[in-house]
């Protein structure tokens, strides 16, 4: 009898996603090799991690000779690869300062109590239909989040904002508020880019009043939608910049970057994390954002997208919405069906929170070759 992973899990581990129909085991570049022997074209990415795709030589090498210099150490001691993220990812961001974490989640929940504190203030604002994470504070600003939040009562004050509605966010920002925090482009809601008019009137409302602006980029930063972090299309500095998935390549990472005035409320002790920023998680984001640059894979990226855009209106998909490599194709009869389709042709997608909507978030190392063959199996598709 072979092996069955789906079924072994089940026996002690919580299930808390639907699993697919396939094990992986091994991987290379974007395609992924199944126990069954099927290969399939990873167009997911591991939900927007696998930034360089899989087994990235450079990424191999330097956990490798990491893990034989220097295994782990805390940030209590001084370490030159934590110097190097600091000075890499103020640059990649043009933001001041920052604290590095372990996951999306734990950014978030750390941006909104920065925020909390530096203005003294007890509401956040946020998008509807955003997703900020499964934490206390980070599942208090997700939309639609008191199906599985648990918790008795939120920590702060929460209002929630139609997406692109100027005028109700304007009105709703004042004296009262901390911070609005939004994803440039909004992920599991279906890769929806938020209008670049929106960003600037909650800007100007968030300066007017002294509340800050918190830009979410967990899933749409690190290059992903063809600039370093997505609100740089927008041409608004946020206060708050927070990042994770793509930023490790695969090893559990976080960022939060701010602005020297933010930091300034802050102290040592304020902050803290046993984990983040240790040696590993540093050597791996050294070498996404170094591969990042010497390969010009943002430009890859605005190229391959340019082409998913003109090419991928074909078979069920009727429109497609997003940014860069964090693309939503809608498909006619609902995007399951699509997906399944997808599957059988050894094609990897996403699912979102719109039923008619699949997203698309591959490694920023994808080929023209991956393309086509997406191209090729959408037209296969009646």
């Amino acid at each position: 009898m072979s092996y069955n992973a789906k079924q072994a899990e089940q026996a002690h581990l919580l299930q808390v996603y639907a699993q697919a129909d396939f094990e992986p085991v091994s991987a290379s570049d974007i395609t992924i090799t199944c126990r069954d022997g099927r290969q399939l074209l990873d167009f997911y990415g591991g939900h927007a991690v696998a930034s360089l795709g899989y087994a990235h030589p450079d990424a191999v090498a330097a956990l490798s000779r990491q893990a034989e210099q220097l295994f782990f150490q805390s940030n209590a001691v001084p370490l030159e690869a934590r110097a190097q993220v600091g000075d890499k990812l103020a640059a990649f961001s043009g933001m001041d300062r920052v604290f590095l974490c372990n996951s999306g989640a734990e950014a978030n929940e750390n941006a909104l109590r920065i925020a909390l504190r530096a203005t003294g203030r007890t509401k956040v604002l946020a998008l509807e239909h955003g997703f900020h994470g499964r934490t206390a504070a980070a599942g208090a600003v997700t939309w639609k989040a008191d199906k599985w939040y648990g918790f008795p009562q939120k920590p702060f004050d929460v209002g929630f904002v139609p997406r692109d509605d100027a005028d109700a966010a304007v009105a709703q920002i004042d004296a009262s508020v901390a911070a609005v925090i939004l994803e440039p482009v909004q992920g599991i809601a279906g890769a929806y880019a938020l209008d670049a008019g929106f960003v600037a009137a909650v800007a100007a409302a968030c300066k007017q009043h002294g509340v800050l602006l918190i830009a979410d980029e967990v899933q749409s930063g690190v290059g992903r939608c063809g600039a370093p972090f997505a609100i740089h299309w927008y041409g608004v500095q946020p206060d708050i910049l927070t990042t994770a998935k793509a930023l490790g390549g695969g090893f559990p990472v976080g960022a939060v970057m701010m602005t020297e005035a933010v930091a300034a409320v802050l102290s040592k002790g304020d902050l803290g994390t046993t984990f983040g920023g240790a040696p590993l998680a540093c050597a791996l984001i050294n070498t996404v954002l170094d591969v990042i640059e010497r390969d010009q894979l943002i430009d890859n990226v605005k190229t391959l997208s340019a082409r998913i855009w003109s090419e991928c209106m074909t078979g069920p998909v009727t429109a497609i919405s997003g940014s860069g490599f964090l693309l939503g194709l809608r498909c006619a009869g609902g995007a399951a069906p699509v997906r399944s389709k997808l599957l059988e042709a050894g094609i990897l997608t996403g699912s979102s929170n719109d039923p008619d909507v699949m997203r698309l978030l591959p490694p920023l190392t994808l080929g023209h070759e991956h393309v086509d063959a997406l191209v090729a199996a959408l037209k296969n598709i009646q």
